[in-house]
């Protein structure tokens, strides 16, 4: 059963032209799908649709086998399928990041002793130990990238969905960020505009031009952006 099937999307912002017409996709387990396409294409919009931060005007949105429509139909889906947004700033609020990564087992219910478990957990999944206690504002870039990701995968998703993940990581620790992706279970939507990325990660790829998800040629398995 595919993980997320999109059919017929369109969407538009108030007052600009639509940018999503007809776009669609399937997700099968263990697959990690790259999408590329040019700036202002809309592929954050398409990952934001797959977990109802956005409506489209038409189409359809089914994950896990269900078809999702109001709200509470992406309860579960927000759960199941963990969105890393392209500015890490958008997601970490909390004082530490210890306590970054805590929130979203807190929020599922998990008390305070499982949730800092989990904590530990991830951090040492990911040999980040040395940041659990740090300011998260004080970070750099690239570590709040990284405490980003750690923060989805404390919620123990089925999908990763990664906005541009290597916004504001050097070489070293986009490296980093490939073996650590390379060893999770999640079938994954990696949006990026890094050609070397997509193609050490990418088991297949889209672009989304003129509003629509494309097949790239044939001959070149992941295609460079323009």
């Amino acid at each position: 059963m595919a993980l997320f099937e999109l059919s017929g999307i369109h969407f538009g912002y108030p007052h600009h032209p639509p940018i999503l017409h007809g776009a669609g996709l399937v997700l099968e387990p263990g697959e990690r799908l790259c999408i590329t396409g040019h700036n202002g294409a809309g592929k954050s919009t398409l990952l934001r649709i797959m977990v109802g931060l956005l409506r489209p005007s038409a189409g359809e949105v089914t994950a896990f086998g269900q078809r999702r429509e109001a709200e509470e139909d992406f309860h579960e889906v927000r759960r199941r399928a963990g969105l890393v947004f392209q500015d890490a700033d958008d997601q970490l609020f909390c004082p530490t990041v210890a306590e970054d990564i805590a929130f979203g087992p807190l929020n599922l219910g998990a008390s305070r002793d499982a949730a800092m478990a989990i904590v530990e957990d991830v951090l040492s999944r990911l040999d980040l130990m040395h940041l659990r206690d740090r300011i998260t504002h004080r970070l750099s870039g690239g570590e709040k990238r990284l405490v980003t990701l750690a923060t989805v995968l404390a919620m123990d998703p089925d999908v990763l969905l990664l906005d541009e993940p290597t916004n504001a990581l050097d070489e070293e620790n986009e490296a980093r960020l490939v073996q650590i992706l390379l060893a999770q279970p999640q079938a994954m939507v990696i949006v990026s505009h890094d050609p070397h990325f997509r193609s050490r990660l990418g088991t297949r790829s889209l672009r989304l031009q003129a509003g629509s998800l494309v097949e790239p040629d044939p001959t070149c398995r992941h295609a460079v952006d323009h």
